[in-house]
């Protein structure tokens, strides 16, 4: 497993779940000398100035690069009733899928998944299906995965549970579609997360690291070591990153988190 943090470049989205904000290459260097693996970045389009210049720097990894920008910035979604937001979500994530491939980094599919209750639920499934579709395959001609991350119900009507997700995955045509475990999501959502983790086994290629009140990791009542154990009985080898609310501040946070990964899944 390695170990990544969060960084958003979107500043009209302060006090969201990023760790790090604004500052790319400073964000890097302190990633860098607390021993993190990555970091995982959210921006506002495919773009990052200085951004080859900080992995070049730091030897760091871009873990990840978010989509959620296309949803609460544009306004885009794949599960739309308006087919022509749905053609402009597809082409969003893919130009999200290019920009992170040059870096060798996935996307995350997150809030662009949609969450409009005006369409049926079975509707809503076909359409997410027939964008994964054609998303993990372009994924894969780029030569990375693309990561679909189930959401908690008061932010999707989608899939809320690692194991439904991991079925659904399943079932689609592509291999380049894997799911996202995001600890805070499986917290209002399993019975059991390491049960869940269990459930969605080769089908789960990133993890979002956060703890039950979406605080950094050790600082509510989550119990990371049964899941630690099961990411590694799976063999789960990519990033767990953290997805997490800057808490109380960024200092903080980082070193909660890096001390949480490094006692439960290094």
């Amino acid at each position: 497993m390695k170990s990544a943090i969060t960084l958003s470049l979107v500043s009209d989205l302060r006090g969201g779940p990023w760790i790090f904000w604004d500052d790319l290459g400073e964000s890097f260097r302190r990633a860098k000398d607390l021993g993190y693996d990555g970091v995982e970045l959210f921006t506002i389009e495919p773009d990052a100035p200085g951004l080859e210049d900080a992995i070049s720097a730091t030897g760091l990894e871009l873990a990840a690069v978010g989509t959620g920008a296309g949803k609460v910035m544009h306004g885009l979604y794949l599960t739309s009733p308006e087919a022509d937001v749905r053609t402009k979500a597809i082409a969003f994530i893919k130009e999200m899928i290019d920009w992170g491939a040059r870096f060798n980094a996935p996307a995350i599919l997150g809030s662009m998944q949609g969450n409009d209750k005006s369409v049926p639920k079975d509707q809503a499934i076909a359409w997410l299906g027939e964008a994964l579709e054609q998303l993990g395959d372009y994924a894969g001609e780029k030569g990375v995965k693309f990561i679909y991350e189930p959401l908690n119900r008061y932010e999707t009507v989608l899939f809320n549970r690692v194991g439904p997700a991991a079925e659904f995955v399943a079932g689609l045509k592509t291999d380049g579609i894997v799911l996202l475990a995001d600890l805070f999501h499986m917290n209002i959502e399993e019975e059991n997360l390491a049960d869940a983790i269990r459930a969605g086994g080769k089908h789960i290629g990133h993890v979002h690291l956060a703890d039950s009140n979406r605080r950094p990791g050790g600082m509510g009542h989550t119990d990371f070591a049964p899941i630690g154990a099961a990411l590694k009985e799976i063999g789960f080898s990519d990033f767990v990153s953290a997805e997490a609310l800057c808490y109380p501040d960024d200092s903080t946070a980082a070193q909660a988190t890096i001390d949480c990964y490094n006692k439960h899944f290094a």
